[in-house]
């Protein structure tokens, strides 16, 4: 659940306020030409790396299932659940979400066809104990704040004018945020967010 930042650059910090309800929220905008949380491993290929970016772009668009509604469809899935981490994917075969949601102390891993919104195979249970100390941290303190990842894809959403298309939970300077990636135009933007009351955590 960790990103990092090879490729991106013109990093642009704005503050926002009063776009989560009551709670003032810190966003740093990175325009880039791949952000980690999108695509793994790059071969160092840069015009392969921009075509691979730019297919995924195009089938992000031509699907009608939203991140948000993906993470509704998962979070659904068990009462209570709260989503972690997810990523479309339209490398293979039918475009999806891959969802990852918190439910009773175990990592829920979810597969949503991004066209029709249907889960695809069976979900897979992870014990949170099975995971590494990082990761543990990070899902406990994401249990303790008020605000959601769907809550930071919209404020995303707003603050870089596009769609999300990715997010999940980093740790950087100690500090856990949100990271979102967002489809503004032709641009991928990584978009940090902190949750208020987090710091420390």
């Amino acid at each position: 659940m960790s990103a990092t930042r090879s490729g991106v650059y013109g990093l642009l910090a704005i503050a926002l306020s009063g776009l989560l309800i009551a709670a003032p929220v810190r966003a740093t905008i990175s325009a880039g030409s791949t952000p980690a949380t999108l695509h793994g491993e790059t071969d160092g290929d840069t015009a392969a790396d921009r075509q691979a970016v730019s297919r995924e772009i195009e089938r992000f668009r031509s699907s009608s299932i939203s991140i948000s509604q993906a993470m509704a469809i998962a979070e659904a899935r068990h009462a209570g659940a709260t989503t972690a981490d997810i990523s479309f994917d339209g490398g293979s075969g039918v475009p999806v979400y891959r969802v990852k949601t918190l439910h009773n102390d175990r990592i829920w891993r979810s597969t949503i066809n991004a066209a029709t919104g249907e889960v695809i195979g069976g979900e897979a249970a992870l014990p949170l104990t099975e995971l590494d100390h990082d990761d543990r941290s990070n899902l406990a303190a994401l249990g303790t704040i008020r605000h959601s990842l769907a809550d930071a894809v919209r404020v995303a959403e707003q603050a870089a004018s596009g769609k999300a298309i990715s997010g999940g939970l980093v740790r950087e300077d100690g500090r856990l945020n949100f990271a979102i990636v967002v489809i503004s135009g032709d641009d991928l933007k990584e978009v940090l967010l902190e949750p208020p009351g987090v710091r420390g955590k």
